[in-house]
């Protein structure tokens, strides 16, 4: 299993961060540490991401930092340079996954079929993002689509909540969830750290409860 794998096993949550002012990351990435879930996956869907993980890699190079919502070669070497630790997409790309593969940095594609499945595993990946997850079938087909392939382990994302989370987390080989409402982006952007702190430590003491 590879380093990454054992870290989102150990994770069970990892927070996908949607921020508009690169700035906010490091009070964030403050609570996410302090709070006992030391990762964050910040998303190419703002111009703030790269200055985002540089900050926090800077300010906290011990942290699992993922790029989320990685769409290209470009936006994979702008992580990597960053300072990001692995890249997750939403679908399947080869020309990204090969993008990833040539400049040395791993990648969690998104799928939700077979078909999608077995092109990550023609090119060497066993570690998938099921995505969106509710919208595609939720824990059903999570269940479906790992028991013929027993060597891909799986990260759902996408409408995981705290009412669901145990579900997903209760089937072999899902090692961890995708969430966002621990790292509200309205919650982000009125500064409500502490409330932020509050609901890191839940999501924590969730994942990690019988």
């Amino acid at each position: 299993m590879s380093t990454i794998n054992q870290q989102l096993q150990l994770l069970k949550v990892i927070p996908v961060i949607a921020i508009d002012k690169a700035e906010d990351i490091l009070p964030l990435g403050k609570v996410l540490v302090e709070n006992g879930l030391p990762a964050a996956e910040i998303t190419f869907r703002s111009d703030a991401a790269v200055e985002a993980i540089r900050l926090l890699r800077e300010a906290y190079p011990e942290m699992l930092i993922g790029a989320g919502t990685v769409l290209n070669r470009e936006q994979a070497q702008a992580a990597k340079d960053a300072g990001a630790t692995f890249v997750v997409s939403p679908g399947f790309n080869p020309n990204t996954v090969k993008a990833c593969q040539e400049i040395g940095i791993d990648i969690i594609p998104g799928v939700n079929n077979p078909s999608a499945v077995e092109a990550a595993l023609e090119m060497g990946l066993t570690t998938l993002k099921f995505f969106p997850a509710e919208a595609s079938g939720g824990v059903n087909m999570v269940k479906s689509l790992l028991a013929p392939y027993t060597a891909v382990s799986i990260m759902p994302t996408g409408g995981i909540n705290p009412k669901n989370i145990h579900d997903y987390l209760a089937i072999p080989r899902v090692l961890a969830c995708g969430g966002t409402w621990m790292v509200d982006k309205k919650l982000i952007e009125a500064g409500e750290w502490d409330e932020l702190a509050r609901l890191t430590r839940e999501a924590v003491a969730q994942v990690n409860s019988n």
